[in-house]
């Protein structure tokens, strides 16, 4: 279990809760005038810049030598040193002939291999690190001078310091842990932190709080502010007591931003690489060994069995990676997806359960009026007339409800009735009462319109128009409005009452709170979050593609359900918060099964969600933006983020949108999934040719009396057949393969090989066959012939093997490969068989072939495609999978 399941850690704002509000301004030596500029300059070097820690990207020397950080690389690197050692320093010690040939082969494959690694990741950091610093924000200050006098002042944020006293207003953001002094109508959206979609009231609280026991108790605290929110309406003057890390927010971060554990696509790559290694030193020593006894020169079988080594290490896989990785992040930039870290593509790919918030991105995170309804339950235009003209002549701040409303101003005739009234006074909403009054005319009659909270409403009424009737509001009336409200609310919708009562002029123009009395219970406002329009296609989408859909948020569970519900989610019954802490590791990997939605959590419990998943061995993705999302977006196997995240969530993901749609991560899903195929056939292409050319040196080793082939001819064929392999990036995937989550499965790598291998080691002996007995090529005068003839076929042979191996169904004739793949096949073929006949042909140990020894090859390279297919068949039917 990680730290941040562990414990919530306890900060300065938590500790500070435990004293009234008055010992902490003492405690801070701070005053309600403010610090002066030197007493702030001081603390600021006492507690530091006001920044959260963000993991910035290493120097470009370290970035570069991380590019190395490759288990094939470092195999390749101690070959090459081997190589060195034996065929450049001990033959210059004893004044012989030098080659680096070889060692110049193995070095030039990993700096390809690095460099694109390199340059990828080098970009994406820089370009994280240009948009870091293109962000700029400012908080109001109250600072005195040397003559005690006060004035409020902008400055950095980074600059404010524990003791500042701080002004908010409308937009602001939070700019620490801060306890509120005093507030007039202060609501604030927690969102960023809570995931609830509605934001807060808060206001000053004096007295000494409880202390909290967890992240939701804390955010629930009346007068307690907390970085990384925003005032949304209202203003209050506050006391900053914590800054920077020692903020709850900044604490979180130094917690998430530790290093990400590994993901599926990391455990899968070390999978196969120590499949590989194993199989390769085994097989080494056995062809040294062999080569050795039976030819008597111990030197010329080392250097073989090296070049068998290099034969056998995939050493281009980490370009082929690097090249399909790159290639999918262009690809994904073009659809408005910034990927961070290129491994995350194929994770896309793999993943199967994808854990995501609700508000904006299963919902438009815009609250709109849904239904203005009479006392009865029927749609009615008096109680939207009467919504319209509250929430027009209102002056105070217009809130998400207010602003939904005043949306009915569009509509036909809308503004002709609103001029027919003028405004007398109006009683603002405050968090006692709950309540907003306008007091209007028209003509010689004053009108009294008040919407309010349910019970706010109820406690000052007297009476409820029913029809064309006004009815006393007594016991019944008022169960009937109630249960209408509960159902509502259980259908996700939040409700506003509205009133009204007529005053005489005599009256007055000033209006007070008494004037709050007698209402006549109108009708009903109610109001929700709107799903998306493309939320239910793209999970149908995804569903299609084998992903599922759960839903982690901080918002209620009726509000939630309903969520999921239009989206065409099936939602039993949510698993809360509460019921989560209550399970043990074993139960709650058991319960996340089940369920589809997790509502009311904290980031700990949501982290605790997707741990619980990847136990039961799912790829996680992970959809979030605020910092509460944090903890999960580092822990999944793919954290995904938006452009207008808070910084700690998008510092934590490994993908970006530009556009926050479920329909952009369904294309993402399928190109994540080509971008992993196309290097899975990479694998078992090359990992099954390569074991088939061991093999069959092996045979050729115990029967030949010299060597089947040299060491440079066997890194020249080797280095050939890679390249013509590095087109498989632009490579497609057939339809079924991409239908599916695909993961790594190293078993299946290795008994590909060990199946495959051995069908080209059939045609090698047959080429043999062709060489020693059809063209005399049976002794060591003629071992060049031989040399050259098997080159060539096992070259081809693993250029073929592109085609025959890179889908389930016949090549060429069901599926074709990609005019790049097709294009760089032909040349190589033709590169390698014009090494023979080439001036350079005699440099490498090679001659020139007789003219019929290509009509061999034909019906060499024909019987080979047909067993391959065949091969190819009888392992999907043994095995049920292919890739």
């Amino acid at each position: 279990m990680s730290k941040i399941q562990k414990t919530a850690p306890r900060y300065a704002v938590d500790r500070q809760m435990q004293h009234a509000l008055d010992d902490v301004m003492q405690q801070l030596n701070s005053h309600p005038h403010g610090l002066s500029s030197d007493e702030a300059k001081q603390r600021l070097t006492r507690y530091g810049r006001n920044d959260i820690a963000g993991k910035k990207a290493p120097p470009v020397a370290i970035q570069f030598a991380l590019a190395f950080n490759n288990p094939f690389i470092f195999v390749l690197l101690a070959l090459a040193a081997v190589g060195f050692i034996t065929d450049f320093w001990l033959p210059w010690r004893h004044g012989e002939e030098t080659d680096l040939t070889e060692v110049t082969i193995m070095l030039t494959m990993v700096l390809l291999s690095a460099m694109l690694s390199f340059f990828q990741e080098y970009r994406t950091n820089k370009a994280a690190a240009i948009l870091q610093n293109m962000v700029h924000s400012y908080a109001t200050v109250i600072r005195c001078d040397q003559h005690g006098t006060t004035a409020e002042s902008e400055v950095p944020l980074a600059s404010v310091v524990p003791g500042d006293i701080v002004v908010l207003h409308a937009g602001d953001t939070i700019p620490g842990d801060v306890r509120l002094i005093s507030s007039r109508n202060l609501l604030v959206s927690q969102a960023a932190l809570s995931g609830e979609s509605l934001p807060l009231e808060k206001y000053a609280v004096a007295q000494a709080v409880a202390q909290s026991q967890d992240e939701q108790a804390l955010l629930s605290q009346p007068g307690i502010c907390l970085m990384g929110t925003h005032v949304v309406s209202g203003s209050a003057t506050a006391l900053v007591v914590a800054t920077g890390n020692q903020t709850w927010y900044g604490g979180l971060a130094s917690a998430v931003l530790a290093n990400k554990p590994k993901t599926a696509f990391e455990h899968g790559v070390n999978s196969v690489s120590k499949l590989l290694i194993r199989f390769m030193l085994v097989m080494v020593p056995v062809v040294f060994v062999i080569n050795g006894a039976v030819h008597h020169d111990w030197s010329d079988a080392l250097m073989f069995s090296l070049a068998v080594a290099v034969g056998l290490t995939p050493e281009m896989l980490p370009m082929i990676v690097s090249v399909n990785l790159a290639k999918g992040a262009i690809m994904l930039s073009r659809r408005k997806v910034v990927v961070r870290r290129l491994n995350a593509i194929q994770n896309f790919g793999a993943m199967d359960v994808l854990c995501t918030d609700k508000t904006g991105t299963l919902t438009q995170d815009n609250i709109v009026l849904d239904r203005c309804l009479n006392s009865v339950g029927q749609p009615d235009a008096r109680v939207a007339q009467l919504a319209l003209l509250n929430s027009f002549y209102q002056s105070g701040a217009k809130n998400m409800m207010d602003r939904a409303i005043l949306r009915l101003a569009d509509a036909p005739h809308a503004s002709e009735r609103l001029q027919r009234y003028h405004k007398v006074d109006e009683l603002p909403f405050d968090f006692e009462r709950r309540r907003l009054s306008v007091l209007l005319a028209d003509g010689a009659q004053h009108r009294l319109i008040c919407k309010g909270a349910v019970d706010e409403m109820l406690a000052v009424a007297t009476r409820v128009q029913c029809g064309e009737r006004s009815l006393a509001l007594d016991d019944a009336r008022i169960a009937a409005l109630q249960q209408q409200v509960s159902q509502l609310n259980a259908e996700g919708f939040r409700v506003l009452l509205i009133g009204e009562r007529t005053l005489s002029q005599a009256h007055g123009l000033a209006l007070t709170a008494d004037a709050e009395r007698d209402l006549t219970i109108v009708g009903l406002l109610t109001f929700f979050d709107p799903a998306k329009e493309s939320a239910a296609a793209a999970i149908r989408a995804l569903h299609q593609h084998g992903v599922s859909v759960k839903v982690l948020t901080g918002d209620n569970a009726i509000i939630s359900a309903k969520i999921c519900r239009d989206v065409g989610l099936q939602v039993d019954e949510a698993l809360r918060g509460s019921d989560i802490d209550a399970l043990d590791d074993a139960s709650l990997a058991q319960a996340v099964e089940r369920r589809t939605l997790f509502c009311q959590l904290t980031p700990r419990q949501k982290t605790r969600v997707v741990q619980a998943l990847q136990q039961n061995r799912h790829t996680v993705g992970f959809l979030g933006d605020g910092i509460n999302d944090a903890p999960a977006l580092r822990c999944a196997d793919i954290g995904i983020s938006v452009d207008t995240a808070t910084d700690i969530a998008k510092e934590s993901a490994d993908i970006i949108l530009l556009e926050k749609s479920l329909l952009v991560l369904e294309e993402g899903v399928l190109l994540g999934r080509q971008t992993f195929g196309n290097i899975i056939k990479y694998l078992n292409m090359t990992a099954s040719s390569n074991f088939g050319n061991v093999f069959s040196v092996l045979v050729a080793s115990a029967f030949l009396p010299f060597l089947p082939m040299l060491a440079i001819q066997l890194l020249i064929q080797n280095l050939l057949s890679d390249i013509s392999q590095m087109s498989l990036p632009w490579d497609g995937m057939d339809a079924d393969f991409l239908a599916q989550p695909r993961q790594w499965d190293a078993k299946n790598i290795g008994r590909f090989m060990l199946f495959m291998g051995p069908t080209s080691s059939l045609f090698d002996i047959a080429t043999w066959g062709v060489m020693w007995f059809v063209f005399a090529a049976n002794a060591p005068a003629h071992q060049s012939l031989f040399q050259s003839g098997w080159f060539i076929e096992g070259l081809l042979s693993q250029t073929l093997v592109v085609h025959m191996l890179r889908t389930r169904r016949i090549p060429f004739l069901q599926s074709c490969a990609s005019w790049p793949v097709v294009i760089m096949t032909l040349l190589i073929v033709a590169v390698g068989i014009g090494i023979p006949f080439s001036p350079f042909a005699a440099a490498v140990g090679m001659v020139a072939l007789p003219p019929a020894y290509f009509l061999w090859l034909v019906a060499i390279l024909a019987g080979y495609c047909v067993v391959a297919q065949g091969a190819k068949q009888l392992y999907i039917r043994r095995f049920g999978q292919w890739f």
